[in-house]
């Protein structure tokens, strides 16, 4: 005999999620929700919502990778588990860690011999590995000065207005004073003379950037380290060099070898980069290198005694993923030196094939430089009627993320569109990007005025009444202005913080 059961208003198992009443509810906001849901209905109605962010692969904003090879995202899952702070549980991650390290100071020409150990951690990102350097600059110098019988109380860094806001955390964070060298026009790295300059007896470092977030360009460290030096020697000082290689730490030893910028200088003492960056790792994982053990005080430093062995720990969190530093081990064994190096040298020529077709437009700019990080910063030659954040604003209409900004201080009148090549950028995309801005151009030439029919007149009255002609830089600066506001307005209105 069959028997069967009629299926009743509760019975939730055999409904489609859409049929539910799970999707007839706004997601909770504010409150844990009261009732529990069925793994079905929270997967669907999560990934519904997911679907209005970007796309990773077009967002052209990030430096940060957004595809691996599947081989490494089924490793990376095997590993999701595992904290990798656990050293006594996991030992070969552990391990693994150690390698990468090993592997990125030789990349950076650490003066190691035959079978030393670098002297390195690996980090969330950039961020945390430029606060352990950062900490380890300024606890030498306090040591320094305090051996001396001097004030220790007011240390400060060099940098140029070109640093990327983690500089700025730390030095707000760990009482640091932040001293930077204003940019000027067609000037967007740190001029390396005017830092020597500011450099004094509290300087804790100088830091230069391998690859400036604004433009890609590579700061001249060889110049600083050599500037610095005269300088170290006239004083007796031994102000050293930090390089924040967040961008260009995986790129400048695949396509410049000869350039000098890293261990081969003397006064550099530290070096960050970005795994996750063009190390080609998702997001989540950075590298702080130090040129030897002198160079990171010993009582910064946590001893964790596991198999018998002592495993040094210096770190700002404590528990993390050990995915990230996985796939990064992954990345440097499955590609070597021959695979980094072909994967830079497609990036940079399809940056090229972007630059040559925005050239080709006769419209635009070219602020970024041809050596660096491939990537392409423009800005329009006549933004008298248009801006560059009205063409970034319509681009987003082809699924483009290409984002709009103002320079730095004292250029902070000028404002780029700036377009990041990565490794899934192909050169088919370079080309419909190119085609899709002259769209949008070919619009905006078709509308009338938006940000500067806002703003007065190129012409103003003074007190007397006599008819003033606005430059043409105070006509930008107040466009620029008003596109600031309209964005801050904009996202306020949408809950951005």
């Amino acid at each position: 005999m069959v028997l069967s059961k009629a299926s009743s208003q509760s019975d939730v198992s055999i409904h489609s999620t859409f049929a539910s009443r799970y999707v007839r509810d706004s997601l909770p906001r504010f409150k844990i929700p009261e009732n529990s849901i069925p793994k079905e209905a929270a997967s669907q109605i999560i990934n519904d919502e997911l679907m209005l962010d970007g796309n990773p692969r077009l967002n052209l904003a990030s430096f940060v990778t957004t595809w691996m090879e599947p081989e490494c995202d089924k490793l990376m899952m095997a590993a999701i588990n595992k904290n990798y702070v656990d050293m006594d549980e996991y030992p070969i991650t552990t391990e693994l860690q150690n390698r990468c390290v090993n592997m990125i100071a030789h990349l950076f020409n650490a003066p190691l011999g035959d079978g030393e150990a670098a002297v390195g951690v690996g980090t969330v990102g950039s961020s945390e590995a430029i606060m352990l350097a950062g900490l380890a600059f300024k606890r030498k110098w306090q040591n320094k000065m305090k051996a001396l019988g001097k004030p220790h109380d007011k240390p400060n860094i060099v940098t140029g207005a070109n640093v990327q806001v983690c500089w700025e955390k730390f030095a707000r964070y760990f009482e640091v004073e932040l001293k930077e060298v204003k940019l000027t026009d067609g000037y967007y790295v740190m001029n390396p003379e005017k830092a020597v300059e500011m450099v004094d007896e509290n300087t804790i470092c100088v830091a230069a950037i391998l690859g400036s977030t604004l433009n890609g360009e590579f700061e001249d460290v060889k110049t600083l380290n050599d500037l610095l030096m005269k300088k170290n020697q006239e004083t007796g000082w031994d102000t050293p060099i930090h390089v924040d290689a967040a961008s260009g730490g995986f790129i400048a030893p695949f396509l410049y070898p000869e350039l000098e910028w890293d261990f081969r200088l003397p006064l550099v003492k530290s070096i960050n980069v970005s795994g996750h960056k063009y190390g080609l790792v998702y997001a989540g994982i950075g590298w702080a290198i130090w040129r030897n053990k002198e160079d990171l005080p010993e009582e910064l430093i946590f001893h964790i005694n596991y198999l018998g062995a002592d495993q040094p720990t210096f770190t700002l969190n404590f528990s993390k993923g050990s995915s990230q530093v996985i796939a990064q081990y992954y990345q440097l064994i499955r590609l070597g030196y021959e695979g980094y190096k072909n994967i830079m040298e497609n990036c940079q020529e399809n940056a090229m094939v972007l630059k040559e077709g925005l050239e080709k437009t006769g419209r635009f700019n070219i602020v970024s430089k041809d050596d660096g990080v491939p990537l392409v910063a423009f800005s329009l030659k006549d933004n008298s009627r248009h801006t560059e954040f009205e063409v970034s604003d319509l681009l987003r209409r082809f699924g483009w993320i290409v984002p709009a900004y103002t320079m730095p201080p004292d250029a902070q009148h000028v404002t780029v569109l700036r377009v990041v090549i990565r490794e899934d950028f192909s050169r088919t995309l370079a080309e419909r990007l190119v085609v899709d801005i002259q769209k949008v151009l070919h619009e905006l030439d078709t509308l009338p005025a938006r940000v500067s029919a806002k703003i007065a007149a190129t012409e103003e009255h003074d007190k007397n009444g006599t008819v003033v002609k606005k430059t043409a830089i105070e006509v930008q600066r107040e466009i620029t202005t008003a596109w600031m506001k309209f964005v801050a307005d904009k996202k306020k209105t949408n809950g951005v913080c």
